[in-house]
C-alpha cells in the first residue's frame, strides 16, 4: 500500500470533521505570512500561521494558530497551555504531527495535539491554513475550524 501523502492526510481529517475545503498548491511559496497573503490574495491578517512548540516542563506539543500578522506571545500562551513552552525539534514534530514544519496543517495530525487558536483569526469570514506541504494551502471559515479540531481560543 502506497503511503498516504501529507495533504491526502489534512483532506481526510476535514472531511472526518466535517469541513468542506478545497486543497491549492500554489505555484509560489507560501512559507511566509506576506508570501502566503499574496499567494492566497488576502489580507495577511487572514492567514493562519501554525506554529508547533513544546511545554518545557510534560515534552508535550501544543500547536498554536496565529494570525499572520501577529506575533506568538510566548508568556501568554505558557499561561493558557498551563506551562513554559520552548522551540519544538523538526524532527519531534514531524515524528508526532507527520509533518514538516513550514507545512503543519491544524488538523490530520498523527498523534493529537492541543491547539490554541489566536481570537483575531475569528474575526474574518475565511482565513487560509497551511494543509501539509510548503505550498499547499487550503481556505476555510475561522469558526468552522475552531470547531472541527476543538482548538482552544487565545487572547
Amino acid at each position: 500500500m502506497a503511503k498516504q501523502s501529507s495533504k491526502d492526510r489534512v483532506a481526510e481529517a476535514a472531511a472526518a470533521a466535517g469541513l468542506n475545503i478545497t486543497i491549492t498548491l500554489m505555484p509560489e511559496s507560501t512559507r511566509t505570512a506576506e508570501e502566503a497573503a499574496k499567494a492566497c490574495k488576502c489580507t495577511v491578517g487572514q492567514i493562519v500561521k501554525s506554529l508547533i512548540f513544546q511545554r518545557e516542563d510534560t515534552e508535550e506539543l501544543v500547536l498554536l494558530l496565529i494570525a499572520g500578522n501577529r506575533q506568538a506571545d510566548l508568556e501568554a500562551a505558557a499561561q493558557i497551555v498551563g506551562g513554559p513552552l520552548t522551540r519544538a525539534d523538526a524532527r519531534h514534530v514531524r515524528k508526532v504531527t507527520g509533518f514538516a514544519i513550514g507545512g503543519v496543517a491544524p488538523l490530520g495530525h498523527l498523534s493529537p495535539i492541543p491547539v490554541y487558536m489566536d481570537a483575531s483569526l475569528l474575526t474574518h469570514d475565511l482565513v487560509w491554513a497551511a494543509a501539509g506541504a510548503p505550498n499547499a494551502v487550503f481556505a476555510v471559515n475561522p469558526q468552522a475550524l475552531k470547531e472541527a479540531i476543538s482548538a482552544h481560543v487565545m487572547g
